[in-house]
């Protein structure tokens, strides 16, 4: 029997062999604990973050998901003051579902393209 982890584990390794991130079109990566959430923006061939942005700082009380979509938001203004417009989208293993949606749509919203 595999573990809830492991089995995220597994499946990020499966969309990572896919997926990878340049200096043009970077790799978002979304990190869900059980309190935060973080994005980065990720430059695999050198592998260096360009832009990351998490709910770290946020002290108004707000729900997970409404943090995430705030996430999401400071993400895309990150990246558009960084000069990139287009990135390839790394749900990490989670589900695209609840808070990862949450960033992913804000992000979009916010003017990144993926």
């Amino acid at each position: 029997m595999i573990t809830k982890l492991e089995r995220r584990i597994r499946i990020k390794y499966r969309v990572r062999n896919k997926i990878s991130g340049t200096p043009e079109r970077p790799r978002m990566s979304v990190f869900r604990s059980n309190k935060q959430i973080y994005v980065q923006l990720i430059d695999d061939l050198s592998g260096r973050t360009l832009a990351a942005a998490s709910s770290l700082g946020m002290t108004e009380k707000v729900t997970k998901k409404e943090q995430a979509a705030k996430v999401g938001e400071l993400i895309a203004k990150k990246a558009q003051e960084a000069g990139i417009t287009t990135v390839v989208f790394d749900r990490n293993g989670y589900l695209y579902h609840g808070r990862v949606k949450e960033v992913a749509e804000a992000a979009r919203n916010g003017g990144l393209k993926f």
